[in-house]
């Protein structure tokens, strides 16, 4: 029979400590509440538990209530990826905006600020910010959420946000380690895979990774993506060569000497989920090195916790898991809790001036313009918006709003809208599908808006054709800006959060820029 030192009650309290797991409703379920008693020390919140920032507040305190040590986590990038403006978009630009601009202490301001609205939330740690090198531009999951593709670049705003996070008292949880920038599969999906050399990995995807920890991030996520050259058999979230050999090791082994917490990304993904399954996944995952389980983008319910709490107690009993590691890691989870409500929460807020036009000020910092052959001349009337719509990401979802259209029709009342989408190019190709935009536009000027239009064939071929019928057309991309410039103006906002609409709007009837 075997003897555990603690006992059972403290075993299966760190199963539940390690746990970072999602719930439904603006309002905690009981057992939730009823978990926080028995252990569970994280809570992850989604965009559907968020109503307002004073919903959100009430339902933090309602939770920290059972225990005052809690860690309250969100997937808070800003940019396209947001949670607390999931329903209206972000006021503040993402990554590679702050990349474009390449002004540090904006960056910091920014984080700052971002910190602020959040720890007057009630939330202490975010999922922020993305230190991936964006190398690969046809990158399906990381392209703009990204500071840009030079790692020097990356690093040095990485860092920044970072102490701007943190000055505001919310942990930064730096991501997605060792770095998921030169991928073409989205790890939501399938397992994606980096055939970079140590070398390659050294000096470019390590570079920002070094750096966060430099700054002092109180975090770092793993990323679900087999590097052959750190582990030919497992991705990084289960591997211990990655997070033991690497992150955690001392700098004079050529690790880079990381002693905060190790959060996985999520285990419901399918790279983990489909190879592994989520049990035997957070298992291994903690055996790796990882101190936090991360789930509930997706499986949200008592039964996963219950699951994932008894799966890694049963690890132990088995000597499939070591028993000092659960509690390292339990210890390691406890101690971000401690730090968190010492330094921030609301309190930390009040001490803080609000910044509230810093996320738009960054916006129009980003915008790129470049003048067709003509001088440009603002419409003197309402406009229409022709958006050609890609399938969004899973990390950015589908509730979020984009675009220009609803802050050009505040500047140019009578401005319309319509949205374009792969299959509606399918149906009838790309005349078919202009034919339809012009229909709709009549003699409105029109804005056509696209998202990586370098990485969808269709939507390139939409917009020449567009183009060739009305060259006066105005173009905005809000995404990745890899391919040449076109239109009679073109403006590139380096992301799609509801700031950088508004910032380009002001710019297409004439108004405000740099600001």
């Amino acid at each position: 029979m075997t003897t555990f030192a603690r006992g059972s009650a403290t075993l299966t309290r760190d199963a539940l400590a390690v746990l970072q797991p999602g719930f439904t409703g603006t309002t905690a379920p009981d057992w939730v509440l009823r978990r926080l008693g028995e252990g569970l020390a994280s809570v992850g919140i989604f965009g559907r538990n968020v109503a307002s920032s004073e919903q959100l507040a009430a339902l933090t305190a309602q939770l920290r209530a059972e225990r005052a040590d809690l860690i309250v986590a969100i997937d808070e990038e800003g940019g396209d990826v947001t949670r607390l403006e999931v329903r209206t978009g972000s006021s503040f630009p993402g990554n590679l905006a702050l990349g474009a601009v390449d002004d540090t202490a904006l960056t910091q301001a920014v984080a700052r600020e971002m910190g602020r609205r959040l720890a007057a939330c009630g939330v202490n740690l975010d999922w922020a910010p993305s230190a991936d090198v964006n190398s690969n531009p046809d990158n399906p999951v990381i392209g703009v959420r990204a500071f840009g593709a030079d790692p020097h670049l990356v690093a040095r705003h990485t860092a920044a946000y970072v102490r701007g996070l943190q000055g505001a008292g919310v942990a930064a949880c730096t991501k997605h380690f060792p770095g998921h920038g030169d991928t073409a599969v989205d790890s939501h999906h399938a397992m994606p895979r980096i055939d970079a050399d140590l070398d390659t990995l050294t000096a470019r995807e390590l570079i920002p990774f070094r750096a966060a920890v430099a700054a002092g991030t109180k975090a770092v996520m793993s990323a679900h993506i087999l590097v052959p050259a750190l582990d030919p058999a497992l991705p990084a979230t289960l591997s211990q060569a990655a997070l033991h050999g690497l992150l955690r090791a001392p700098v004079t082994e050529g690790g880079l000497g990381f002693e905060g917490l190790i959060v996985t990304d999520g285990m419901e993904m399918r790279a983990i989920s489909a190879a592994y399954g989520i049990e035997r996944g957070s298992v291994l995952a903690i055996a790796a090195g990882a101190d936090a389980i991360c789930v509930g983008g997706g499986l949200c319910d008592e039964d996963t916790v219950v699951r994932l709490r008894d799966a890694l107690v049963a690890a132990v009993r088995a000597g499939e898991l070591p028993e000092a590691r659960l509690a390292d890691a339990a210890a390691r989870v406890r101690a971000l809790g401690d730090w968190a409500r010492h330094s921030g929460g609301p309190g930390a807020a009040e001490g803080i001036a609000p910044a509230p036009e810093a996320g738009l000020r960054a916006a129009r910092r980003a915008l790129r313009t470049t003048p067709g052959e003509q001088p440009y001349e603002p419409p003197a009337g309402p406009a229409f918006v022709a958006a050609f719509t890609p399938v969004a990401n899973i990390a950015v979802g589908d509730e979020t709003p984009w675009g220009v259209a609803a802050e050009l029709a505040r500047l140019l009342p009578g401005t319309g809208t319509a949205t374009y989408g792969r299959r509606d190019a399918e149906s009838g190709g790309a005349p078919a599908l202009i034919a339809n935009v012009l229909r709709e536009a009549a003699d409105r000027r029109i804005v056509a808006v696209v998202r990586d239009v370098h990485r969808h064939p269709w939507m390139a071929d939409a917009l020449d054709t567009l183009l060739a019928a009305r060259p006066e057309t105005v173009v905005v991309e809000m995404g990745v800006p890899q391919a040449p410039p076109t239109g009679a103006l073109h403006i590139a906002t380096h992301g799609a959060a509801r700031v950088c609409g508004l910032a380009a709007a002001e710019v297409i009837t004439g108004g405000v820029a740099g600001g």
